[in-house]
């Protein structure tokens, strides 16, 4: 697919059909996600991969009960490390741009998502020491996004979105 027309079918989906996806679809997508810029290429952040069924079911719970995490087959759960970063850039680097990466390397995946005829949604809204607690991850990793993946199972409308002139200041 042309990379516009991903653009504009991307779209934010919280349902999700039973299906699996395929692995080499997942491999894909977690090969975008490796291949994303970051801050002085150091990746300052780890993905979870989590297929399990009650781990995704607590996710959910975690993220205030927004059932489609445990609906999708997979979630991504990306994790900063700050310190990774600070270890080049200094607060700088532990207090934004681990957090940049992280991102980055999502949106990434969530448009990648769209290409091989999958979707997802970016999930930021959860309890940071619930999620770190269920995937089990070091003290020294914060999770910032949930990404969980699947094929829809809806057709969003489009969104309303603000005019360019608006949006961007010339200067």
């Amino acid at each position: 697919m042309e990379f516009f027309e991903v653009v504009k079918k991307r779209h934010s989906i919280r349902a999700f059909q039973k299906k699996k996806i395929e692995e080499e679809k997942i491999q894909k997508l977690l090969e975008v996600a490796n291949s994303a810029p970051s801050a002085g290429d150091l990746q300052a952040y780890q993905i979870f991969l989590v297929k399990d069924e009650k781990k995704k079911e607590n996710l959910a719970k975690a993220s205030w009960d927004q059932d489609f995490i445990a609906q999708a087959p997979i979630d991504l759960v990306f994790c900063i490390d700050p310190l990774r970063s600070a270890q080049r850039y200094g607060k700088r680097g532990e207090t934004l741009y681990s957090i940049q990466d992280a991102t980055i390397s999502c949106a990434y995946v969530h448009l990648a998502a769209v290409d091989l005829g999958l979707g997802s949604v970016i999930v930021g809204a959860f309890d940071e020491a619930e999620v770190s607690r269920i995937i089990d991850i070091p003290l020294t990793l914060r999770p910032i996004i949930i990404l969980p993946i699947g094929y829809p199972d809806e057709k969003p409308e489009k969104t309303p979105r603000r005019s360019l002139d608006d949006l961007v200041s010339e200067i």
